[in-house]
């Protein structure tokens, strides 16, 4: 990834701040509550090469969109917080090859963070890099956006895109049924698993995946893991192209997920640090998943979908044309599920979002019945 600094090249460097133009200090922009800014308009062919950001708050609030080359419609729509990999709109200081974050308030909801991205970005003709302010307050920001202008862009340099999801709660059949329990251990193959499974990227045309964010709110307080991923290339077969072994398996970690942040995968956020709320990452940089005509990148929640947490995820992806990823759910639907003071989940019906409920077939409905006999035996 690190390129040859000691080559010279013809390109020229620029930036779009938010520097006083006075000459003064008020180095920030406020944004009225509702309403988008330009932070970036540049004209191409060129490349951004380094994205700064810093505030206060309103990580779920607010949305990154970026839009190459005059398309109709953005390749990065997604909230500021989980586009640098912090979920739930806490913020943590963290390390990886493409996105860093750092604050003196590590584990904490709301509060300041700078934050770091540096994923190659080419473009063509144009590239206008807004931030969308969906809060009900005004909203503070400073920011660089780092580009390079070039005479012309190779045709083979794909376009930078990341689209958010989210499922809250995931749908899962047996969430009483805790993980790793014989129970849970119900077939999910063929037709099954590419209709049930937890959705990260889903996507026509041809690039290539590079890797994601992957946010879960503990609900039920034990592992959420064992998920197989399931990586589907150019359309539906049996068995997938890619299929993994479980959820940190996946995330390159072992044994559950870790407190660590390596370059390539690890927690951006951490379970144990924040009472159930946990951000993992991982990145494809020398195995990215390349794809002709389409994708549809999966992962079980829980082993075969038996679990019913709050999920949310952040794709990243390069395509030969500017695609237009999947809209975000409102801004009231993606705020995080909270805790009382005595460590209860807030559900609320307003942050809710619409998900597949995994129908239960005659297994499931053995496995739940087994669990509750054992469980009432007890």
């Amino acid at each position: 990834m690190q390129p040859d600094i000691s080559s010279i090249s013809p390109a020229r460097s620029g930036r779009a701040s938010s520097w006083d133009t006075t000459g003064r200090n008020a180095d920030a922009w406020t944004i009225p509550a509702g309403e988008s800014r330009v932070l970036a308009d540049i004209s191409g062919p060129g490349v951004i090469t380094h994205i700064w950001m810093t505030q206060r708050n309103h990580y779920r609030d607010c949305l990154l969109k970026i839009t190459w080359d005059n398309a109709p419609h953005p390749s990065v729509l997604v909230p500021l917080g989980d586009f640098f990999g912090l979920g739930s709109g806490i913020v943590n200081s963290y390390q990886s090859q493409l996105f860093t974050a750092s604050t003196r308030w590590n584990n904490q909801f709301e509060t300041g963070c700078a934050l770091n991205c540096y994923a190659p970005m080419p473009f063509r003709e144009r590239a206008l890099v807004e931030l969308v302010n969906e809060s009900p307050e005004d909203h503070r920001q400073y920011f660089y956006v780092d580009y390079e202008l070039v005479d012309e862009m190779p045709p083979e340099r794909g376009y930078f895109h990341a689209e958010f999801r989210r499922a809250n709660p995931f749908g899962g059949w047996g969430h009483e049924i805790t993980v790793n329990r014989p129970e849970a251990n119900v077939i999910n193959k063929e037709r099954q698993a590419w209709d049930d499974n937890y959705v990260i990227l889903e996507t026509q045309g041809r690039g290539h995946y590079i890797g994601c964010t992957l946010s879960v709110t503990n609900f039920q307080g034990t592992w959420w893991g064992e998920g197989d991923d399931m990586i589907w290339v150019d359309g539906y077969k049996w068995p997938p192209d890619i299929h993994g072994t479980g959820s940190e398996d996946y995330l390159n970690q072992a044994w559950g997920m870790q407190r660590n942040a390596f370059l390539r995968n690890g927690s951006s956020i951490f379970e144990e640090d924040t009472g159930g709320y946990q951000s993992s990452y991982v990145l494809h940089l020398e195995n990215p998943v390349r794809f002709q005509q389409e994708v549809k990148v999966t992962i079980e929640h829980g082993h075969g979908n038996h679990l019913a947490n709050e999920m949310s995820s952040v794709a990243y992806w390069y395509a030969a044309e500017p695609t237009k990823p999947v809209e975000p759910p409102p801004v009231a639907q993606r705020q995080p599920v909270l805790r009382d003071n005595l460590g209860n989940w807030l559900y609320d019906s307003g942050n809710q979002v619409a998900s597949r409920v995994v129908p239960i077939n005659e297994e499931m409905q053995a496995m739940k019945e087994r669990w509750a006999r054992a469980n009432n035996a007890g």
